[in-house]
């Protein structure tokens, strides 16, 4: 067991509110209320863009399952805490759970569901008040269809019992699955919300979709009967057109072929160019997206069909490993982005209880921003949606060694609160995007090449150019027949740039940099600046007009201008300092990756020390700020030559501190 009983001698409770935020900085945003003031989003070339011709970026996170079903005052306290912290898109995730009370279908257990074709009204009107509200506030709402519904006797599908969630994959490909999906858009996207008083299709609030979450013919076998069998059929037939001869024997897919690739590819945009269709034809304006994980470029050339594509990734899955020491940290995701269209990342995380998940918010914001990218969107938020909560807990993910609790971030000090600055990295547009785009070139044969491992990240993987290339240059793939503008064009295997880069990366803007060696990072722009890692084992950090001086040794620090100004000439600033933070009492396992006892709150956070020296053209205080939010006392100041010195960590120890003109 690992319980280090000596190691928070000094940690600090910090109460962390669960219906409230430490800050408001809603302010900042006021001109973006309500969500929808800039029309319908659309697509123009890679981003998404308004009809008003406003580029949109999304900063956002999950509401999961019964999250998604809040009372109607709960559901206001939570868009008004997702607003304070800079959040503008929520996705509600996992609507269809059946595991989830409530979910679409029922608002309660006990009465027996014989079917999943209708609403429960009472669900229905949870999540139509929870939107209203979240529009209200700014926040657009990324509506997820296919995710994890369980179907029954009365839906009238084959083999129903054995089943999975959501039918993968036979969903992409049976003729009843796919009737159903049709009609469960249809009742969503008519649906009218007695609150706003438009139906969903018609809310511009409610801004992008996709069609089927985490699904593909491509990783996820087809072996169930009679829908094997089916798609063998069809296989035969398709083989038969295009000159392909085929044995007498049984299919399996589980062994694709070259042929049997092209096939999948096939049917997998069948499958997207019908439900889109259906879509538009119902009324639906919005971009929509097939499915979105980083599977192999056979599903990749599937979604070319889409109008965006989206991936999913978690750093330490199961593990409690910095992320800040891995190599490559964001080729997953850049495998799934086209450069001819938008690319939006619906779930990331660095779960809890990792300990040094304080280095990821701002890590990832800045690259999402230095990569052009136009959504990043945390997994989760929270699972249910009781009342006062005054620790860290979670829902249990995975088995064994790669189980992850989620729920955890929406009071996490180490994660949600560093969304403020992650939300004026990405929101604001402090990191400037890469003067470079380099376009990894697919050719065809290369597409439907079968390998042991499908997925990317894997050995045999193939694309092997990505390593390191997210945080140097904007960086994309190009298929077949795509023609963006690209500064470079390299194969998948070019490795000329991955060898560079020996222990460190450094974008080219200048602006962010990456040791993995030493293990810390930095981001450095005129309205945020910030250090992540083991900074106390680096030494001093010298930014443009900010130096840090880290004692403790893991630790994040970043400081931001909340006025118009840059650092340097603001009178109103934000320093959070924050690296590892658990419940009270919690012990964990020896590799300290799943808690045997989760503990009890309050919530503990290591006081970061440090001493930070500030050019500023004013004299600013620093003030110390509770969870509350309260000013709890200044911190002493030395000003002289337009250099402000301070030192935090000992005197009035927090991980907020406003700095305001004198």
């Amino acid at each position: 067991m690992n319980e280090k009983p000596d190691d928070k001698p000094k940690w600090i409770p910090f109460e962390y509110p669960w219906d409230d935020a430490p800050l408001d900085l809603s302010f900042l945003y006021e001109k973006e209320k309500p969500a929808g003031i800039h029309g319908f989003l659309t697509v123009r070339g890679d981003k998404f863009v308004f009809e008003d011709g406003t580029e949109a970026r999304f900063w956002g996170t999950c509401l999961n399952a019964a999250a998604n079903f809040p009372p109607h005052e709960l559901a206001e306290k939570v868009a008004r805490r997702l607003a304070k912290f800079g959040v503008n898109m929520v996705r509600t995730h996992q609507l269809d759970a059946e595991w989830s009370t409530p979910n679409i279908f029922q608002f309660t257990k006990g009465k027996p569901l014989d079917n999943t074709l209708s609403f429960d009204p009472r669900s229905l009107d949870r999540l139509d008040y929870l939107i209203y509200c979240l529009k209200k506030e700014g926040i657009y709402i990324y509506l997820d269809q296919l995710t994890y519904r369980k179907f029954k006797p009365g839906d009238g599908v084959d083999a129903v019992d054995d089943l999975g969630e959501a039918a993968k994959p036979y969903a992409c490909f049976d003729p009843r699955l796919i009737e159903l999906q049709k009609k469960f858009s249809y009742d969503l996207w008519t649906h009218v919300n007695p609150y706003t008083g438009l139906a969903y299709k018609d809310d511009p609030a409610i801004a992008l979709m996709e069609i089927v979450n985490e699904c593909d013919l491509f990783t996820q076998q087809v072996t169930l009967e009679p829908y094997r069998s089916r798609l063998e059929e069809r296989y035969r037939a398709w083989a038969e057109e295009h000159g392909i001869k085929v044995g007498k024997g049984r299919i399996d897919f589980t062994k694709p072929t070259e042929p049997l690739l092209r096939f999948f590819a096939e049917i997998t945009q069948n499958y997207y160019k019908e439900m889109i269709k259906f879509l538009r034809e119902i009324g639906v304006k919005i971009p929509i997206t097939g499915t979105n994980w980083s599977r192999c470029l056979g599903l990749l050339y599937s979604l070319t069909v889409c109008d965006y594509t989206d991936s999913h990734c978690y750093w330490g899955w199961g593990e409690n490993k910095p992320m800040v020491r891995k190599r490559d940290i964001f080729g997953r995701l850049s495998f799934n982005r086209l450069l001819d269209r938008p690319f939006i990342v619906s779930e990331w995380d660095e779960p809890w209880p990792n300990e040094w998940r304080a280095e990821s918010p701002l890590l990832v914001a800045a690259v999402a921003a230095f990569q052009g990218w136009s959504g990043v969107i945390l997994h989760t938020y929270r699972y249910r949606y009781s009342g006062p909560v005054d620790h860290m807990g979670g829902v249990v993910m995975g088995g064994g060694k790669h189980r992850v609790l989620f729920e955890a971030p929406f009071i996490d000090p180490a994660k949600f609160g560093l969304f403020y600055h992650a939300a004026l990295l990405f929101r604001r547009g402090d990191v400037r995007t890469a003067r470079r785009t380099i376009g990894i070139q697919i050719p065809e044969d290369m597409i439907f090449k079968p390998l042991k491992s499908m997925a990317y990240g894997h050995p045999g993987s193939g694309v092997i150019a990505l390593t390191t290339i997210s945080e140097r240059h904007r960086v994309g793939m190009i298929l077949p027949g795509q023609t963006p503008t690209v500064d470079k064009v390299i194969s998948p295997t070019d490795t000329t740039l991955v060898v560079e880069c020996d222990e460190d990366v450094s974008s080219d803007t200048g602006q962010l940099y990456r040791n993995w060696r030493k293990g810390y990072g930095w981001i450095d722009t005129p309205y945020t600046k910030a250090a992540y890692g083991f900074l106390g084992e680096v030494g001093e950090i010298a930014l443009k007009g900010l130096k840090l001086k880290v004692t403790t040794r893991f630790a994040t620090i970043a400081l931001s201008s909340l006025t118009d100004k840059p650092i340097s000439e603001s009178t109103h600033l934000l320093l959070t300092a924050v690296g590892r933070a658990d419940n009270t009492g919690a012990r964990y396992d020896a590799e300290h990756t799943y808690p045997i006892d989760v503990g009890h709150g309050p919530i503990l956070i290591e006081p970061i020390e440090a001493v930070i020296e500030l050019a500023t053209i004013y004299r600013l205080r620093v003030w110390s700020v509770n969870p509350e939010g309260f000013y709890t006392g200044t911190i002493p100041t030395e000003y002289e030559e337009g250099t402000l010195r301070f030192e935090i960590g000992k005197t009035w120890p927090s991980m907020y501190y406003i700095l305001q003109r004198a």
